[in-house]
Order: structure tokens, then sequence, then C-alpha cells
């Protein structure tokens, strides 16, 4: 599982390091390739074809396109920058290797029928990522400040020092109440779910047995518990009686990190699969030593080295439509590239709105789209400097907020910060740290639409905007830290996110609560064209979209086919 990491461009203003922190460079700088070839656009046939295209290299897309090579059909991915990953890349500046995207990760390890969605998909690639193993983050409230611990047990010693009395028996009963139901949750293998009625038997039929026995064990209560999964996790506290402040602000926290929504608006499933992760004995977070670029680099392999093709810097303009089918693509550029079987759309479902020609799009979808509310956007802040006067313990991951009352969804409220380097020092330079803060997707896009990026008040607004995220690096880096003797220092903006990851309004997704909506499922009303990514089904967050991609895959070839790769990789 990933907690939700914003989009995120390494095409950021350059910050002077002889400058004070309020005062921008001009200069901008480019992300590097990972190392990997990029693909021709012609088919063995020598013909620009495919059988499938997938349109953007995000997580979804690389998931998606890795299966069906897998699969052995011919897969193009198009990826309109120099580099691959999406909102999951990694880039270099000055021998420093930022993430531009997630950074708190578990479950890469996992495996078996209850493995994350993106294990699962790496090890029908034949893929595997090293980790760095760590249980815990530093976390700064107006309570006062703590190293939060997961696990069973840990959780217990904060609150008996930050909440009420009752709280240690408020959060037991939560506990005992859905760690049960969390078999429930993980019941069906997400690699075994297909978008049409051949689910019967990849999934139904398949793993009924283990279903049986799952809600066997669990009882009548565990199972009366289980019928929640699909409502809000806000019923389920509330049915539980939960009171204290300090452990409703906590979930509505996780939550948010989680999928963009309070605990009145994510799944109950989702916070269950996320509890059974980190709240089990033996439990452990994990970050892979190469950066979540890592990730990307793993996909990509598994997509080549099946057949299957990847090529940067090839920017889709439009989708062609004939006789009322996804043809193909047409490139920036104008050159044509023809899908045989189907394309597939990586990139948000408004985005993917634009690429279609308007005579095509029904209104009632159109409408469906243009009135889904969106998560708002981000100000990211990325730091490369010397580790000398920083604490040797310092801990990878530190969240901030600033005033629960606010609400942990309000702007400038929230800071999440991430120093990877403390866990694996090769991402910067001998003595050196990078570090990646930002405000979870809560920087309203209206003050800065139509602002010129060059303007006075464009930087104005920059430098007044990240005040937040100084401040709360400075907290978190303690005394030591001097911004002035940063090497590297970049400021990103929502119109950064729009711009360079051609994202609709910088946003980070749909916004849509549980039990008011459901993300959409993966098909579109143009025959031949699906949809996989953060705006499908299951939704936001990187095992969400890891998911969404396998089910895409899984659905554009036969049940036989399906069934077998079941087998291959045991489940």
């Amino acid at each position: 599982m990933a907690l939700r990491f914003q989009p995120f461009s390494p095409l950021l203003n350059f910050r002077s390091t002889k400058r004070s922190r309020t005062v921008l460079a001009r200069n901008e700088v480019s992300a590097t390739s990972n190392g990997y070839p990029s693909s021709t656009l012609t088919s063995k046939q020598g013909k620009p074809e495919a059988d499938i295209i997938v349109i953007g290299s995000g997580i979804g897309g690389l998931c998606c396109g890795g299966l069906l090579a897998r699969y052995g059909q011919d897969v193009l991915v198009l990826e309109s920058h120099d580099v691959a990953g999406g909102a999951a890349h990694s880039f270099d500046i000055k021998g420093y290797k930022f993430d531009s995207g997630p950074s708190l990760f578990s479950g890469f390890q996992s495996r078996g029928p209850q493995a994350n969605p993106l294990a699962q998909v790496l090890d029908a690639l034949g893929e595997s990522i090293p980790c760095a193993n760590y249980d815990s983050w530093m976390v700064y409230v107006p309570e006062g400040e703590f190293l939060s611990r997961i696990g069973p047990t840990e959780f217990f010693k904060d609150l008996e020092k930050y909440a009420g009395p009752d709280s240690a028996r408020e959060w037991r009963k939560l506990l005992d109440a859905i760690l049960p139901i969390s078999a429930a949750a993980m019941a069906l293998p997400p690699l075994s779910i297909r978008g049409d009625l051949g689910v019967i038997s990849t999934a139904a039929a398949r793993y009924a047995p283990s279903l049986l026995k799952t809600f066997a064990q669990m009882g009548p209560q565990g199972a009366l518990g289980a019928t929640k999964l699909l409502r809000p996790f806000s019923e389920i506290i509330d049915s539980l009686g939960i009171k204290e402040p300090f452990i409703r602000n906590w979930l509505d926290l996780l939550a948010f990190l989680l999928a963009g929504v309070k605990t009145n608006g994510i799944l109950s499933a989702e916070m269950v699969y996320m509890f059974s992760e980190w709240y089990k004995p033996g439990c452990t977070l994990e970050y892979p030593l190469q950066g979540s670029g890592a990730i990307v680099d793993a996909l990509v392999r598994g997509l080549q080295k099946f057949g299957g093709r990847i090529s940067l810097k090839s920017h889709v303009e439009n989708i062609v439509v004939e006789n009322g089918r996804a043809a193909g693509v047409k490139l920036r550029g104008g050159q044509f590239v023809r899908a045989k079987k189907a394309v597939v759309s990586n990139a948000s479902m408004w985005d993917t709105l634009s690429l279609l020609p308007p005579e095509v799009v029904p209104k009632s979808y159109r409408d469906n789209i243009k009135s889904t509310p969106q998560c708002e956007s981000f100000m990211h802040l990325h730091l490369g400097f010397d580790a000398e006067g920083i604490p040797d313990d310092l801990g990878i991951h530190h969240i901030v907020v600033n005033d629960w009352d606010r609400g942990v969804d309000a702007d400038q409220n929230v800071v999440l910060i991430s120093v990877p380097s403390v866990l694996s020092p090769n991402l910067a330079p001998p003595g050196k740290h990078i570090l990646h803060a930002y405000t979870p997707g809560t920087e309203p896009f209206e003050i800065w639409e139509g602002l010129d990026r060059r303007s006075n008040e464009y930087k104005n607004l920059k430098a007044e905007r990240s005040e937040v995220l100084w401040r709360a690096v400075e907290k978190a880096l303690g005394p030591g830290f001097n911004c002035e003797k940063c090497e590297v220092k970049l400021v990103g903006t929502p119109l950064t996110h729009k711009r360079f990851l051609r994202r609709n309004r910088g946003t980070y997704g749909p916004a849509i609560l549980a039990g008011k909506g459901t993300f959409p499922g993966h098909s579109t009303p143009i025959p031949q064209l699906l949809c996989c990514g953060d705006s499908t089904f299951p939704g936001i967050g990187v095992p969400a979209v890891a998911a969404s991609g396998a089910i895409v895959a899984n659905s554009l070839v036969s049940v036989a086919e399906h069934s077998q790769l079941l087998d291959a990789v045991g489940i």
C-alpha cells in the first residue's frame, strides 16, 4: 500500500542558494531518463501500430501495459515526457535523486492472494524491488510531537500521553472490530478481477471456497461488519461509539492521506485494508532503495522483457475514432499510430475527454465528467542540503498538522515531509540529504488560475504560499538546518502540475465520496476505448491505480489466458 502523494514535475523553478528563501531564480531544470531505451513506434511489421496503445506511463498505465505484454499482446505505451512514471517518476539534479510523488509504501514484499496489487503485478512480470524497512514516522500536532510507530500496541503509548482517558479503550474497540473483517476486504486478489462477466470464473468461482471459509471464520458479527466495507468508514466509527477527538482526528488524517477525503468519504474497505497492513504484529513500512523511480524502472523492465514497447517524448494530441470505434491516436506532429484492438487512456477523466473529438462523445458522458468534483492541488518543496547539523536519528517521514479544528483538508494546514536519504544514502551525494515537502492535495487552484508563470505576481504568490512548507521543514529538521545552505531549492505550484503533468487544473483526481458516488468503471461510450488510473475504480493511490491497470489488461484477454496467469503466479 502507498499513501497518496501528489503528481509533481521535475521541471521546477530553480532557487538560488545565494539568496533568501523567498527570492526565486528564473532558470528551469529538466528530468533525465532513467536509463531504459525508448522504443520505436513501429511494430514488427514495420508499421506505426500496435494491438493495444496505452496513453501515459503512470503506474496504472505501466501495470496495464506490462500485463498485456505478459499476455503476449503487442502493446505500445506512449509517454509525452522524456521519462516514464507520470506522478511517480524520479528526477536527478546535481547528484540528488528526488521522488516526484509517492514515498510512503508498504506491501512490496507481500505475495499470494492477499498481496498488494502492485506486488501482484510485479510478481507476474518477474520483477522485485529491493527495499529498506522501517516502522515509524514523526508527528507534529497541536497536542505535541511524537514518534508514531505502526503495529498493534505501539499507538497506545501515544494515546496515553496525548488523548483522553477513554482513548485506549476506544482504540482497542476499533481494532477488535475491524481487524477481523480485514480478511473479507482482502478476500479477492486484485489480479483476479476483470471488467466483464468473465470475472465470475476468474474471481467468484475460483475463490468461492476461500471466501466461504473466510466468512465462516469471521462468525456472524464479523460477517455483519463485512457488509459495511463499501460504506463510509465514519459509519463504522460512529457505530462503535468512538468519540475521543484525538482518535477521530487521527483517523481523518489517515483517510485523507490515503484517498484525499476524510473518514466520511472513504470506503471502509480501504481503511480496513490499511489497518491490516499497519496494525498487525510484525508489520513494517518499506522504501525502495533506489527511490520511487525504482518502481517505474521495474515496471518498464517487465514491459520490455515480454516484448512491450514504450515510446518517450510521444505526445498524444487526439484519440482517433473511426466508424464509431477508437482506432488509434494522432501524435504531435501529425503522425497516426493505429491500435488494432484497443486504446487505453491512463490520463485523468477530464484530460481523456479533451483528447476525443467532441462530436463522438455522448452529452450525458461529457456532462457527468465535467460535474465530477476534483481534489485540490499542491504546493511542493524539494531540497538538497548538507547533513551537517542535522540529527543522526532523523526519521524518513514527518507529518505536521497545524490546527485540528480547521480540518485536515483545509489549505495550508497539513504538511507532509519525506527525507528518504536517511534510509537510502545513495539518493544524495555523500554527506547530503534530499527532502520532499508538500501540502497533500489542499492547495486551491482558483488562486493560481490565469497567472503568468513569468510574472512578479506569480513569483510573489509562490513565495507566500510556500512559507508553510519552509516552517514545517524547519520544525522537522531542527535548529541545525539552514535554508541558505541548500544546494537545491525547488518550489512547485498547481500550475506546475497542470503544465508538466498535463493534469486538469493541477488536480490529484476525482473527489468522490463513499456512499455518495462511485468511481467510474473502465469502459467508455466509445468502443475499444478503455481507461485506467486514478479516475477509475478502485480510485486514488498507488495500490488502487495498479489494480485499475490490471483490471483493464485482464479485460482485454480471454478468461483462459487470465486464468493461466493466475495459475502461473500462484494465486
